[in-house]
């Protein structure tokens, strides 16, 4: 099989969820062997031709020059060159910048498209935004040989609104197993004596939620916000309106895995406010690291999750949980076991990897 991973910004990952996947898969697969590339922005840190076996293939993205329109002009740049080099798969990550050229698809290729989640629902759209996510996410359904959702709600959605169907085929992450305490000082908090969350600053994140709840809680402990609060116009927002708070701290983007998965193994409440459809990567990987989660309350949250967490839908939710002292020591133990022995049974990397892996052969070879 020779692949092409489109779609994201680039590997190694420095960016997000669909380029930590890619990161993890085309690994995996350059390993098995496999002719593997991945499309990287030009404006992408890493500028070699090839990462551990896997070709590189820069594209030029105006994204830092233009703002958002560079995304498709960037995706454009890597379907123009999937028609200059043949590639037996060519695996989508998202749909939002690209399907509008999928006209330009090459038809000697497999289209394998990973579905995300619910673009147009995102409230940081406006109206005529959302009409138009709604319009490519249509095409990326028409266009496509064969889909990926990410999780059962999305599946079902795909289903029911175009009864298409779709393989399920989740995130994945690793069991963290190597806490250590040293790593806080970094941060200057203290085991079990703080508070967070990782997301980027978007409204459907309800981050305004959890910081309003933290607001109202009469515990005022450290809450690290991780996530870029520089980079749109909601992340300035939330920064200017809770800095009379000094207790909630915006530390930008983290993207060490190692000092993520001891902060989160090592907060007290870790929030997870995501709301708009898929697996969540940052998710799993609260799961994996065992932080005690309080998640926003909502089918695909849930249906990773099951009983396994704390539950908010309003920042009294949020204030709630917060001032029940006891919440830690009642549940931490129970439900750190229980999702970690989830991630090592069923969202470990190489069975999600070998799960996209089968998929990708089965459908090559019924198409042979």
């Amino acid at each position: 099989m020779k692949l092409a991973i489109l779609g994201t910004r680039g590997v190694p990952n420095n960016h997000g969820g669909f380029e930590q996947f890619a990161e993890y898969f085309s690994l995996y697969m350059a390993n098995k062997g496999y002719d593997v590339s991945v499309f990287n922005s030009h404006t992408h840190p890493y500028q070699e031709k090839e990462w551990n076996g896997v070709k590189i293939i820069h594209k030029n993205d105006p994204e830092d020059k233009i703002g958002t329109a560079g995304q498709f002009f960037y995706d454009l740049n890597c379907i123009n060159h999937c028609k200059s080099e043949h590639f037996d798969v060519i695996l989508q990550l998202g749909y939002t910048s690209s399907s509008i050229w999928s006209k330009l698809l090459p038809k000697n290729s497999l289209i394998v498209t990973n579905m995300d989640g619910l673009e147009w629902k995102r409230s940081k759209y406006k109206k005529p935004v959302r009409r138009f996510l709604k319009f490519a996410e249509s095409l990326a359904i028409k266009s496509s040989d064969f889909l990926v959702s990410d999780s059962i709600g999305i599946q079902d959605y795909i289903k029911k609104t175009y009864n298409k169907e779709s393989k399920y085929i989740a995130y994945g992450a690793d069991a963290f197993t190597t806490p250590n305490e040293v790593v806080l000082n970094t941060y200057y908090v203290k085991p079990y004596n703080y508070n967070m969350l990782i997301a980027r600053l978007e409204p459907e994140n309800n981050i305004e939620s959890v910081l309003d709840g933290a607001v109202l809680a009469n515990t005022k402990e450290i809450f690290l916000v991780v996530g870029k609060h520089d980079v749109n116009k909601f992340g300035a927002y939330l920064k200017n309106k809770y800095k009379e708070h000094p207790y909630i701290k915006f530390v930008g983007g983290i993207y060490n895995l190692d000092h993520l998965n001891n902060l989160r193994y090592f907060s007290k409440l870790y929030f997870h406010g995501h709301s708009v459809g898929g697996t969540n990567p940052s998710l799993l990987e609260a799961m994996a690291s065992g932080a005690l989660i309080v998640a926003n309350d909502n089918v695909f949250n849930k249906s990773i999750l099951k009983d396994n967490a704390l539950y908010f839908k309003d920042e009294k939710d949020v204030c709630r949980i917060m001032d029940d002292a006891v919440l830690f020591e009642k549940y931490k133990k129970e439900f750190k076991n229980n999702n970690v022995k989830e991630i090592m049974l069923n969202f470990n990397w190489d069975l999600i990897n070998s799960q996209y892996e089968e998929y990708l052969l089965s459908k090559l070879n019924s198409n042979a």
